[in-house]
């Protein structure tokens, strides 16, 4: 009895000096956690001064672009890339070597979203996959830093909602992760990840379920065409859509620092097994404050509606 006593004794001890450590150490109890207003005041920061973010009207960047892809059949092609924007509007345009998947381009004029045709008549994954999630593109998500229309640049709660996530490792880099999520309802679920060090937005990540009642896309994956077709297999499993953004290599270019690598990748899972599209963006010229029409940010004048 007085050996069980004493060790009672020391355990109690024990669990009484731990807690006066973690009242101590508040971090040990609880991960850090950052406030939605400094992380925009910090991410800003790692974009550039005040006076640079106001200066730029508008930006353009022009670099190669790479297109793989994997699933049930396996290609690669390779092409330009052109991203423009200019105040809350927004441009993506990509031109290949490829009868099959001739471009792929969206934009966003400040009013409607456009989505480009992939060759004559047949959009690709991609831009299906955009036109139904028309949020990512009208809110200034889609293409990060790397846009004046960078929803973050200025955050409004009246467009979406900023919410702390707490802290991911991806690659051996300690991230911030903050979900968000657009006003007026939408069935996607995206999330902003932040360097913890840098406070620079280094991935974005876009997850969606649609019901096995709607459908699923069709058409050649190995080309990244896409169309919809509803049929037995189709109502038998629901379809997985994830994608995510990277961003990467941030050098200087007129007094803002941004991303020279610019990587996109889409998976589509579905009762059939899963398809993979990887793009990968190497930009090597920035323009800024030239002036655009807003003409230039409606896609259906280079590659059909």
């Amino acid at each position: 009895m007085k050996n069980i006593g004493i060790r009672f004794l020391g355990m109690s001890l024990l669990i009484m000096i731990s807690g006066v450590f973690v009242l101590a150490n508040p971090s040990v109890a609880a991960k850090e956690k950052i406030s939605v207003e400094e992380l925009l005041t910090k991410h800003k920061q790692s974009i550039g001064s005040p006076a640079a973010l106001a200066a730029h009207k508008s930006m353009m960047a022009v670099g190669t672009s790479k297109a793989l892809f994997k699933g049930r059949g396996t290609g690669q092609t390779t092409g330009i890339v052109v991203l423009a924007s200019q105040g809350n509007q927004n441009m993506i345009g990509m031109k290949f070597n490829n009868t099959d998947y001739q471009f792929e381009t969206m934009g966003f004029d400040g009013k409607n979203l456009t989505v480009g045709y992939a060759k004559a008549g047949t959009r690709s994954l991609l831009g299906s996959f955009i036109r139904v999630n028309e949020k990512t593109f009208k809110n200034g998500i889609m293409g990060g830093t790397l846009s004046t229309a960078w929803e973050l640049l200025n955050y409004s709660k009246k467009r979406g909602k900023l919410k702390y996530s707490g802290e991911k490792k991806i690659d051996d880099v300690k991230l911030y992760k903050f979900s968000y999520n657009p006003k007026k309802g939408s069935d996607m679920d995206v999330a902003f990840f932040f360097d913890k060090t840098t406070f620079r937005h280094v991935r974005t990540e876009y997850k969606r379920v649609i019901s096995a009642s709607l459908g699923r896309a069709t058409g050649n994956p190995s080309q990244g065409i896409a169309t919809s077709r509803v049929d037995n297999s189709a109502r038998q499993s629901e379809t997985r859509y994830k994608m995510v953004e990277k961003f990467s290599e941030f050098k200087p270019e007129g007094g803002l620092t941004l991303p020279h690598t610019y990587k996109l990748y889409l998976e589509v899972l579905t009762g059939n097994g899963t398809t993979a599209y990887d793009w990968t963006m190497e930009l090597q010229q920035f323009a800024f404050n030239q002036p655009y029409d807003v003409s230039q940010f409606r896609v259906g004048a280079i590659s059909g509606r």
